[in-house]
């Protein structure tokens, strides 16, 4: 068996996940949240992180096919916050 030759990084090793912080509007009648995609959790896991960042940025939210969605523009709380429990996060959108 071979082993996986990736383009970038070393041979075999995966590659830490990046989590993107974005923000959307399409679908909700104008009203923007900010979203967090490509957590490699599971989902009770993914649902207690959304909880303590809804906490953080004291705004709503919820969880939808493993991503995050907080209500409001709260990308650089949350990419602070998420830089802070060890994550490489990065801000992704205008």
């Amino acid at each position: 068996m071979r082993e996986c030759v990736c383009p970038k990084g070393a041979p075999g090793k995966p590659r830490p996940a990046v989590i993107r912080v974005g923000r959307e509007t399409q679908g909700r009648a104008g009203k923007g949240v900010t979203t967090v995609t490509g957590l490699p959790l599971s989902v009770a896991d993914i649902e207690a992180l959304a909880t303590q960042l809804k906490k953080r940025c004291g705004s709503g939210g919820t969880v939808r096919n493993g991503i995050i969605e907080i209500q409001g523009d709260h990308r650089d709380a949350i990419v602070a916050e998420l830089v802070k429990m060890g994550w490489q996060a990065k801000r992704s959108g205008g």
